[in-house]
């Protein structure tokens, strides 16, 4: 029986070793003999093999944290006095905003000033008495399509257009670019330089249906370039207020004041 128990140890041994050959992709040698590898143990597993006698990388993942997604800032709900300033734009862009106002529980104050320009404005204190009459909670402005083709307005112009945001002081405000219909020399890079992020609204790009000026929009295009910033406010802008849609259409703002041209 002992000669059975030895052979039988014999094969368990050689069994063994085959194994443990297969688990390893590196060749062994008995007695000076490579054995060659069988193809049985594929079966048991689909893991691969280490690379013999190269050593095993780890990997490692990146330190840095993934950014946080930007969170929306939520509409101010309340009620606002509403100051809207501006040149001749007002006259197709005001009754939209009164609509929205009306809409939404705001009151509209606005200031139309004929051919007024961010020189015109910014050259006296007029924007503060209107700031002390009607005490906004919120300006929107729309300068600029008077100077679309003004040289190095940039030089000329900066002043000005300090002089009307420090008379808007710390009441969040909103300013409308111009309508423009043909390529600026700077008003637009000007008004944008010297505004707050998230209070300039670029209009320079978006498609008007021209009066027969060429340079006015339609009635019906205001319209819909203010539903475009009304949007915007509610969804991009630094001072989101609640400008919910109203239905197409004008309504009367609490108060229209005209300003002559200066002469």
């Amino acid at each position: 029986m002992k000669p059975y128990i030895s052979l039988w140890l014999l094969l368990a041994i050689a069994l063994a070793a085959v194994v443990g050959m297969e688990l390893v992709a590196c060749p062994i040698e008995i007695f000076g003999v490579e054995l060659q590898k069988s193809t049985f143990v594929d079966v048991l597993s689909t893991e691969p093999a280490a690379t013999c006698n190269l050593p095993v990388e780890a990997t490692t993942l990146p330190d840095e944290p993934m950014p946080e997604a930007t969170k929306p800032i939520e509409p101010d709900t309340m009620p606002k006095s509403i100051l809207f300033i501006g040149d001749s734009m007002l006259e197709g862009l005001s009754p939209r905003l009164a609509a929205y106002a009306k809409h939404n529980g705001h009151r509209l104050n606005s200031v139309i000033w004929y051919s007024s320009t961010t020189e015109v404005w910014g050259e006296c204190d007029k924007l503060a008495g209107f700031v002390k009459k009607f005490h906004p909670d919120y300006v929107v402005v729309c300068l600029g399509a008077n100077e679309l083709f003004v040289r190095d307005i940039i030089t000329k112009r900066a002043h000005y257009v300090d002089n009307i945001l420090n008379q808007i002081d710390t009441i969040p405000y909103v300013w409308i670019g111009p309508p423009n219909w043909k390529k600026d020399t700077g008003i637009n890079q000007l008004i944008a330089s010297k505004t707050k992020p998230g209070t300039f609204f670029l209009s320079d790009g978006m498609h008007f249906d021209r009066a027969k000026d060429g340079a006015h929009p339609t009635r019906r295009s205001a319209e819909l370039w203010m539903d475009s910033v009304a949007s915007w406010v509610t969804l991009h802008s630094a001072h989101p207020i609640k400008l919910a849609k109203p239905a197409p259409g004008t309504a009367r703002a609490t108060s229209v004041t005209v300003l002559q041209p200066k002469k």
